[in-house]
């Protein structure tokens, strides 16, 4: 029997504990079993370790994706810290630099871009989930990271649990503050998708992307899951709000961008 045909028969309120208690396990459950027995995670942790308070007081950028990046000069970030997010890397040759970071959480794109991100040689901040897709090196971290369970902040440490907040800029914040980081700035997050539907589906695209800085970045035949944009704003409150209580900031300066839980500065007088 398919898993759509047992949902139909089941009471919805049976359906939802028996998928909360599986997604429970497939997340924490294996995550806390590998990490007791995993010579990788213990190698990891030391890697993990290695970069808290690393930027400690300094600012940094958090490049979302949006097609609001085509109407930057993104030049002055050059000798700044940046946290790059998935596909970022398709615009490293235009740009002429590299960000200092690279974020990825979101299992289909790094099923699809493993190769590509492996071979970029910067930090990457990938999730434990995706290990199977990647040799351990200096320059891979994989964060114990999960999507359901609590959404909170992690203000400790970089080697404990971070809930991923529908929007892989949240696993991003989170490693910024860990690492120090007294004020970020966004830009390229527009919080706004062309492609419409209901949250989390997913989609196979039919041609150029439309929703993002490059027609190519979830091109004809890639697979991805729609937004949940309302998911991501309770998660960008709670940022807010872990930032503020710390005496730090988070601003927003996407152009046009649709997010209205940070404050706004003009990109430009930055520098």
């Amino acid at each position: 029997m398919s898993k759509d045909a047992i949902k139909k028969i089941l009471p919805a309120t049976i359906w939802n504990a028996g998928s909360k208690t599986y997604w429970s396990w497939h997340n924490r459950g294996q995550h806390e079993i590998t990490k007791l027995t995993s010579p990788v995670w213990r190698t990891n942790l030391k890697r993990l370790s290695a970069y808290e308070n690393r930027h400690t007081g300094k600012r940094a950028f958090i490049i979302g994706n949006g097609p609001s990046l085509k109407q930057m000069d993104l030049r002055p970030l050059k000798n700044e810290i940046t946290f790059g997010t998935n596909r970022i890397y398709l615009m490293f040759p235009e740009i002429g630099f590299t960000t200092t970071h690279l974020v990825s959480v979101n299992d289909l794109v790094l099923q699809q871009c493993a190769g590509e991100m492996a071979d970029l040689a910067i930090p990457k901040w990938l999730t434990w989930r995706a290990r199977k897709y990647f040799s351990p090196d200096d320059k891979t971290m994989f964060i114990d990271s999960d999507y359901t369970g609590r959404e909170d902040f992690n203000t400790t440490s970089l080697t404990g649990r971070i809930f991923e907040g529908f929007t892989v800029t949240y696993v991003a914040m989170q490693l910024a503050y860990l690492m120090g980081i007294r004020e970020v700035i966004l830009i390229g997050v527009d919080h706004n998708f062309t492609t419409k539907g209901p949250a989390n589906t997913v989609v196979v695209s039919s041609g150029a992307d439309p929703n993002h800085f490059s027609g190519s970045y979830f091109g004809e035949g890639f697979k991805w899951q729609l937004p949940d944009l309302d998911g991501s704003e309770r998660a960008y409150c709670i940022a807010r709000d872990a930032y503020e209580s710390d005496g730090r900031m988070v601003w927003d300066a996407t152009i046009n961008g649709k997010l209205t839980i940070f404050p706004k500065l003009d990109y430009m007088s930055l520098f």
